[in-house]
């Protein structure tokens, strides 16, 4: 790490305990007893004041800019985890950030399509400010009604900054703890910056709502509005005003007397459509992305807004997917186990007996349950921790995947709480199954794969040793899961005799609290830069 990522790490420390951020660490469950005091120590000689949490954190990630601002979108659909009032807070990060200050739109907007006549009025104040952009209402010459949508100046340098310090942190971890490496932190870190720099390209955000719209012309599930393409550029794009309400404005969609349970179906199938169908899914579903036409109360539709993120499998990786779906939906977790082992998501060398009896015990209590007394982040959490016991890495291609799972489960539970998800999403799997699994499906397979089975039948008698190969990879999987063991063991021993590594931790505290200490409640930065000199000697 550079002097500049140790700085903006430390500036980052100094916000969190300046705002009292550590208030949200449960220290009473914390196992280990030098971490627990720690906490409650600095709890108590750093108290939380009379600012609520949620606007503490809620500042926190303003402050920090649109890397944590996406992180706090996120959250902010899951009052399961962090508590209603928190998720108010949070809410405002969907589409209220503060805008640009000074921002002449009307020549931005000049200057980015080359010429002065495209609109007949554009207003100066945004409808709309997210992380990434803010949105202004617009008439075309002919009066129709549009938004545009345009990109924060300089937002790239603060993107790559921050991204930057957190691959270097995700990289230190992943060089330190088993748990980590079997998330992949630094791709997943890596992959989200380069979603971030696409959403900054309008381009790109212009081709998948085209795409989007396409795939669903003509449904009831989902609309997504008209772009106009001559007026796309790198930095903005116009499309069609959508008068809707929002997702998240439940008391408007009650006093439309939109159907709930209808809504929160076609949430569901609109997902399963978009991941299994159309291989090609919104992943940035919070809701201020999402609108509700509210035309047709009975059958209302979803509004998408903001392509920008958008995500797809591979043929492999779905075809997994669904089946591990339709094995959970079965109960089958045998089945479970043999497609984690096939794919690779777990060691060859797992025991399939224990693996099964773990899933059985964290999944069978769930099912029968409506969505209200089912919560994913929990369940997803504790369904990993235990199968970590297994050595179970997480997919970071499956990552967009989950994220959006959150957004669909925080949403449904807003809608309608009573949703069984199961009831829900088992009969559209049952038909996907029956397209792409039964025999029609393996007849047209086979016609489409014909050629090159005939070109490959030479090699039959060698995949007909295949049992004998499968036992020599057990072998060596066995050989470098010891290997492993030796090489963690080694590390750890070298990680006893760094301590300087300590010297380190101590001087970040230290600056953490005089940070946060000179900063009070207005969140400054006094103190810091005399802390520096003795960061950069001690590396």
């Amino acid at each position: 790490m550079t002097r500049a990522d140790w700085l903006q790490l430390l500036k980052l420390v100094s916000k969190c305990f300046g705002n009292r951020l550590h208030h949200f660490i449960p220290a009473q469950s914390i196992p280990s007893r030098p971490v627990r005091w720690t906490v409650i120590f600095l709890q108590t000689i750093l108290p939380l004041g009379k600012k609520p949490l949620g606007l503490r954190l809620l500042h926190t990630l303003e402050q920090m800019g649109p890397v944590y601002i996406k992180i706090g979108q996120l959250l902010s659909t899951r009052p399961d985890i962090l508590g209603i009032e928190v998720c108010q807070a949070l809410a405002k990060l969907q589409d209220k950030v503060d805008p640009v200050a000074n921002l002449d739109i009307q020549a931005e907007v000049e200057k980015s399509i080359g010429q002065t006549d495209a609109f007949l009025s554009i207003d100066p104040t945004p409808i709309a400010s997210a992380s990434i952009a803010q949105v202004h209402q617009a008439k075309l010459q002919n009066g129709t009604a549009v938004v545009i949508k345009i990109v924060r100046p300089n937002i790239e340098t603060l993107i790559n900054r921050d991204m930057t310090l957190l691959i270097h942190i995700a990289k230190y971890l992943d060089s330190r703890f088993a748990i980590v490496r079997r998330i992949h932190l630094p791709r997943v870190m890596q992959d989200h910056l380069e979603t971030l720099l696409l959403e900054l390209n309008m381009f790109s955000e212009a081709r998948n709502q085209i795409q989007l719209r396409r795939n669903f012309a003509d449904s009831s599930l989902l609309y997504v509005p008209r772009l106009y393409a001559q007026f796309t550029r790198h930095n903005m794009l116009v499309m069609e005003q959508i008068f809707a309400p929002s997702i998240g404005n439940v008391e408007a969609l009650k006093a439309a007397n939109i159907d709930m349970r209808v809504l929160a179906h076609k949430g569901v199938e609109t997902f399963f459509t978009q991941v299994f169908e159309h291989n090609f899914f919104h992943a940035d579903m919070h809701p201020g992305n999402v609108l509700i036409d509210v035309s047709n109360p009975s059958d209302p539709m979803y509004v998408a807004l903001d392509c920008a993120i958008v995500g797809s499998l591979t043929d492999e990786d779905k075809f997994y997917l669904a089946q591990n779906i339709l094995a959970f939906f079965h109960r089958d977790y045998r089945k479970v186990v043999d497609l984690h082992i096939r794919s690779g998501w777990v060691p060859i060398t797992t025991d399939p007996d224990a693996f099964e009896a773990v899933i059985e015990a964290v999944c069978e209590p769930i099912f029968a349950k409506p969505l209200s007394e089912i919560s994913f982040g929990p369940f997803m959490g504790e369904l990993l921790e235990t199968a970590s016991e297994f050595e179970m890495e997480i997919q970071p291609q499956l990552v967009l995947l989950q994220k959006t799972l959150l957004y669909i489960e925080g949403l449904g539970r807003q809608l309608y709480p009573e949703l069984d998800l199961w009831e829900t999403a088992e009969p559209f799997m049952q038909r996907w199954a029956q397209r792409n699994l039964g025999p029609l499906a393996i007849i047209t397979d086979l016609a489409e794969q014909g050629p090159k089975l005939l070109s490959e039948l030479h090699r039959l008698p060698q995949l007909l040793k295949d049992d004998g190969q499968m036992t020599l990879r057990l072998e060596l999987a066995k050989q470098n899961n010891e290997i492993r063991q030796l090489q963690d063991q080694l590390a750890q021993m070298q990680r006893k005799r760094r301590r300087g590594f300590f010297v380190l931790i101590v001087i970040v505290a230290c600056a953490a609290i005089f940070g946060a200490n000179f900063a009070g409640e207005t969140g400054g930065e006094s103190g810091m830069a005399s802390l520096l000199p003795l960061v950069f000697s001690a590396n």
